[in-house]
């Protein structure tokens, strides 16, 4: 894409050798006429004024004047009055062919995508008032690198915050801003990695994609548990000898169910008499609907658990900012990591992202968030009781997704492929078990980011698959 200059004048290096013999003039006429012909400068691309040019060479503006008139008598160069000097037409070589664009997929009624937040709610006006705001207010300190762990000024607004929503014990000390969830969870891994420990366990179901990708990066060796009904099955990961555990406690993903009162009691019993470490991802618990919300696990044994949140389904994914609640123990080692990764996340966001939990503003937007979301989880399930009444559904106290069970014979593969064809997006629990499974046929039906007409108007389509 060309650049629009806004009335100045592009820079383009281009040197002059006053000690080689050969003259000023075609030393810079030779080297514009090489810089069009290798496509070095493109058609039409425009060029320094010769005022700019002569400046920045040291030489006489007629000079360069001079230049420009030959290369332009030579076809490489075109002037119009009141206008930049730009490359002539068909001066440089063919320009290579444009690859051929992408092949459209075909425009789904509903795509049942999970772990997306509806993005047209992202609440852009009271963004860019927080940006706004932030940059006219931010200290001139505050463009330096600053401190790893993240501005002050968000780690003592998000300390509040999930000490009154979360109950979360967060001192802005041990609080570590990250680039999102995956930046998080690789550099707590990291850390713990450092102090021994070679397995770490995680949910199954769970997100094998990104928790096994993320453990083998850091060195060490995944190891699954399963999950029922209460949650992570705290004796199946006790026989398994590992000293780390990634859960999901508040809304397990992607069953859905929250880790019972006795499985919780059970985890940081095993923690401590493991000495062991329980990673936990409090990624979608503002959004409960049945229920009252439960705490995080960080709150009852914070020297134990590091907690990782983030923004992502709350507001946007495209915004990367989470944070880690971090044990003293591990805070110092973390920081460090973090320093070395990118030496930390952009402070004009994180300042933005203060202002923005500050002013109510955040939580003025969750409140219509759990409105929107409930309303969908409601159409939902009226869709699937009016079109497919022998599907049930769980998980849907939280969250913007639900596993709906098919009945017996229906198979995830078959239906997924029959759905697509049919214009709807359907996605199976197979794909989110350690060792891919089809049995029992499960789908994970994500509606963040459906609208409620989409809801009602995808699942009327494959109603007759899914019963």
């Amino acid at each position: 894409m060309r650049v629009q200059w806004a009335g100045l004048s592009p820079e383009l290096l281009l040197t002059v050798d006053r000690s080689s013999g050969e003259q000023l003039r075609a030393q810079l006429e030779r080297q514009l006429r090489d810089a069009i012909r290798t496509g070095r400068l493109r058609e039409d691309e425009r060029l320094p004024s010769s005022r700019e040019l002569a400046r920045s060479l040291g030489l006489s503006r007629g000079l360069v004047q001079d230049c420009y008139a030959q290369l332009q008598a030579e076809g490489y160069l075109v002037t119009r009055v009141g206008s930049a000097t730009r490359v002539a037409p068909c001066a440089g070589p063919p320009a290579p062919p444009e690859p051929a664009p992408p092949a459209e997929l075909p425009r789904l009624v509903a795509d049942f995508r999970h772990g997306v937040p509806d993005l047209a709610s992202f609440p852009r006006a009271d963004w860019l008032w927080a940006i706004r705001e932030a940059a006219r207010r931010m200290p001139t300190a505050d463009l330096d690198y600053g401190d790893p762990r993240g501005s002050l000024a968000l780690r003592t607004v998000v300390a509040g915050y999930l000490r009154r929503v979360r109950a979360a014990a967060a001192a802005p000390a041990h609080i570590l801003v990250c680039s999102g969830y995956a930046q998080g969870l690789g550099l707590a891994l990291q850390a713990l990695a450092r102090t021994g420990v070679r397995a770490v366990a995680h949910e199954d179901p769970g997100s094998p994609a990104t928790v096994t990708a993320s453990v083998r990066a850091a060195g060490l060796t995944p190891v699954p548990v399963p999950v029922d009904a209460h949650g992570i099955d705290v004796r199946a990961l006790d026989a398994t000898g590992a000293r780390v555990v990634i859960v999901t406690p508040a809304h397990q993903w992607p069953t859905g169910v929250v880790l019972a009162p006795e499985r919780r009691r059970a985890l940081l019993d095993w923690a401590r008499r493991r000495d062991a470490c329980v990673i936990e991802d409090d990624y979608d618990a503002e959004f409960r609907y049945d229920k009252e919300p439960v705490g995080v696990l960080q709150g009852l044994a914070a020297d134990r658990v590091i907690s990782i949140g983030t923004v992502s389904k709350s507001l946007a994914p495209a915004l990367r900012i989470g944070w880690l609640l971090c044990p003293p123990a591990l805070t110092a080692g973390l920081t460090e990591l973090k320093r070395i990764a990118d030496r930390g996340t952009p402070t004009l966001d994180q300042l933005a992202l203060a202002l923005l939990i500050e002013s109510g503003r955040y939580d003025r937007h969750l409140r219509r968030m759990r409105t929107l979301y409930a309303a969908r989880s409601k159409a939902l399930r009226a869709a699937l009781a009016a079109h497919a009444p022998a599907v049930r559904l769980t998980g849907l106290d939280a969250g913007f997704h639900a596993v709906a069970h098919l009945p017996g014979g229906a198979g995830e593969e078959t239906v997924i492929a029959a759905a697509r064809a049919r214009g709807v997006g359907l996605y199976g629990m197979s794909a989110c078990r350690a060792a891919p499974a089809p049995e029992p046929p499960r789908l994970v039906l994500g509606f963040g980011d459906v609208p409620e007409r989409a809801i009602t108007e995808g699942i009327a389509a494959v109603g007759d698959l899914l019963g």
